[in-house]
């Protein structure tokens, strides 16, 4: 008998759910050349090849999961997801938090949407975490601070994503109209 790794259907397809919703609301923007943001490919590494076979893992999180051009300027941020009343800084790479960090330094909308999906609603909250909100929390977390950020601030400090014309309309917290 060989020892075969275990495939987690529930690990791999976490987060899946919130990245569909976000991924129609790209194409409904698309469509409507209101902006283009598309999702940015997992990196994988090739292990082996065999004829038409491929066999290869995950890399490292080095990237982030949406980036594009919304009334000229560049965007881009990573779609987060929890079933914790709070986001774990955790969640988010080194690498990831770096590349936010550079962009937005250039002038970029760089961001985190968060999802918190709570037991009690039959609906995720959906929040818009701008990078100074983000960058203050992961400074703090370095110095000893929370590691993670409440439900509450979210609810207290950040907008909202709802929907209507667009799936999961984002870009409202950025200055879109609707």
């Amino acid at each position: 008998m060989t020892n075969k790794a275990q495939y987690s259907r529930s690990h791999a397809n976490r987060g899946r759910l919130f990245e569909n919703l976000i991924d129609m609301t790209n194409n409904q923007y698309r469509n409507s050349n209101y902006a283009d943001i598309r999702k940015v490919p997992s990196p994988v590494e090739i292990i082996q090849v065999t004829g038409n076979q491929v066999k290869g893992k995950l890399g490292r999180a080095t990237w982030v999961d949406y980036s594009g051009i919304y009334k000229g300027q560049a965007v881009i941020f990573d779609a987060k997801e929890t079933k914790q009343e709070r986001f774990p800084l955790k969640n988010l790479t080194d690498d990831q938090y770096k590349l936010l960090h550079s962009w937005h330094s250039k002038g970029a909308h760089s961001f985190l949407l968060v999802c918190f999906w709570i037991k009690e609603k039959n609906e995720p909250e959906i929040y818009y975490l701008e990078f100074k909100q983000l960058e203050a929390a992961w400074l703090a977390q370095n110095e000893g601070g929370a590691k993670s950020i409440p439900l509450q601030f979210f609810r207290d400090h950040c907008m909202r994503i709802g929907s209507g014309k667009y799936v999961v309309h984002y870009l409202e917290a950025i200055g879109g109209e609707a």
